[in-house]
């Protein structure tokens, strides 16, 4: 017997809701049935807008987390079940899959949590066109599905499917850089790749080697790791630096676990903070205008190096959104994150070769353009990053910290008019960081102090985490100001 089921109903009572990267939940949480409907209002929705048919086929994909199978023969059977064809591309990067989605001009899909732990997973979905976006995700949840009778009463299938033939995806993502940047561009560096459990660990391997860059393979494990490039984890920092010191590394590279997100280190082993990649990357392609969330370093205006900047909430939807409307046929755009995710937005032309664009995250291209534009100009990756105007960023999270929590602690503070909310976040953060001077509530609450220093506060939207941005005149100063802002916070938490 069928049953009928409305998509925001079924996010309410599965707790797997979308964040700012689609559907994520706990994996005891993401039954096949409600991996199964989400994928059916995915689809309805591409068919109400002229992206999705029966016949036509749908791309999926998936990361290295030990659930990510069973979700995607759930999503797979959605597919066929809609009467699509499915291509199945097996596990690689996030952008991989999109690319090939895009230059199909069909849907595509990503079973990924990311970099949250193992036990939570997620789907994230792209149009034909382009990433899913806000009134699209509205759109999906307003949808209602018919399901099959084909779940046990766990919301599991009675019968999954078999696996596909897998489609091969990862040989033009690696030539889509290697073509562009040439065989040698990377020759004469010293590469070390921190593999972990990321997805695209072999191909980004085989893009340095067809850069010609010498490679050296380090931190592979089975085991799937929750490597954040926003929250870099002590032991990985330590690990980059014994690293770059034994084997002489001019850099390391690395990324999150779909492997849209890039981690990258300097010939000390020192990590990348991603908005300041993000800078680097956009200068190295030369392009004009950028679109970036409010958390992002302001070292990007200092700078002076782009004709047109829009800050945005955080989340690539709206960072996508404003790199759209910056894009008028002649000015070229980008969009990066906090986490080192780079979306072009136009294509960069070098004489007779030509990059496309890509407009979703990518790990990968921010890391070689710079990787490329130092060796070109003949200096370490550190010389790059002191060109730039001296403001440095932090971030850090308090873990299990219930989302409604983190909004009532925020509520709270940005009560009143101006004048109030300044005395407010001064009488709990003056200690540390001096008088408020200006505050800014796109998304989370940023504030900016007579110090120089910024605290911004925000709630997840992916996991029940507080996240805590700090931007200082010294890389020290952010990370004290971080850990102490944070502490200021627990207590508050605990007062509640």
């Amino acid at each position: 017997m069928t049953q009928t089921v409305s998509i925001s109903h079924l996010m309410e009572s599965s707790g797997v809701a979308f964040g700012t990267s689609g559907a994520r939940g706990r994996v005891v949480d993401m039954t096949d049935l409600v991996c199964f409907a989400y994928t059916c209002g995915f689809l309805q929705h591409m068919t109400q807008i002229g992206q999705f048919s029966a016949g036509m086929h749908v791309a999926i994909a998936g990361d290295l987390r030990p659930s990510t199978p069973r979700i995607i023969a759930a999503c797979a059977a959605a597919i066929r079940a809609m009467g699509g064809i499915c291509d199945p591309c097996g596990f690689v990067p996030s952008p991989a899959v999109a690319a090939y989605g895009f230059g199909k001009g069909i849907p595509s899909i990503m079973v990924t949590g990311s970099h949250i732990p193992a036990d939570r997973n997620g789907i994230k979905f792209n149009r034909a066109d382009g990433e899913v976006l806000k009134p699209d995700e509205m759109a999906m949840r307003a949808q209602e599905v018919t399901l099959p009778d084909v779940f046990d009463q766990q919301g599991m299938l009675k019968t999954p499917d078999a696996a596909e033939p897998v489609i091969d995806v990862a040989t033009a993502y690696i030539a889509r850089y290697t073509d562009f940047f040439g065989s040698d561009a990377l020759s004469g560096l010293k590469l070390g790749v921190y593999e972990h459990s990321a997805v695209g660990r072999d191909i980004l391997v085989a893009i340095l080697e067809g850069l010609g860059a010498q490679v050296t393979r380090l931190g592979r494990s089975d085991i799937f790791v929750p490597v954040d490039t926003e929250a870099v984890r002590p032991e990985d920092q330590d690990l980059a630096h014994g690293w770059a010191a034994e084997f002489d590394l001019d850099a390391i590279l690395s990324t999150d676990g779909d492997s849209d997100r890039p981690l990258l280190s300097d010939e000390t082993g020192t990590w990348l903070r991603g908005d300041v990649l993000g800078i680097l990357c956009a200068q190295a392609l030369g392009v004009e205008a950028i679109a970036t969330p409010v958390s992002c370093n302001t070292a990007l205006e200092l700078s002076g190096s782009f004709g047109e900047i829009r800050r945005t909430r955080i989340g690539s939807p709206y960072v996508i959104e404003a790199m759209n409307a910056l894009l008028d046929g002649s000015t070229s755009a980008c969009g990066y994150e906090a986490n080192g995710g780079f979306i072009l937005g136009s294509a960069i032309v070098r004489g007779q070769r030509t990059l496309s664009a890509l407009p979703t995250r990518d790990a990968a291209l921010p890391m070689i353009a710079v990787l490329v534009e130092a060796k070109r100009q003949g200096v370490p990756l550190s010389t790059l990053l002191a060109r730039l105007p001296a403001r440095f960023t932090f971030s850090d999270r308090i873990q299990e910290l219930p989302t409604d929590l983190s909004q009532a602690l925020l509520a709270k503070l940005q009560a009143g008019d101006e004048s109030a909310v300044l005395a407010r976040v001064t009488q709990m953060f003056g200690a540390i960081a001096g008088t408020a001077t200006a505050f800014d509530t796109t998304d989370g609450l940023r504030i900016t102090f007579d110090s120089g220093d910024i605290i911004h506060l925000r709630p997840s939207g992916n996991a029940p985490e507080l996240r805590c941005y700090t931007e200082a005149a010294s890389t020290d100063r952010a990370a004290s100001l971080n850990a102490q802002a944070l502490d200021i916070v627990r207590e508050a938490a605990k007062a509640e």
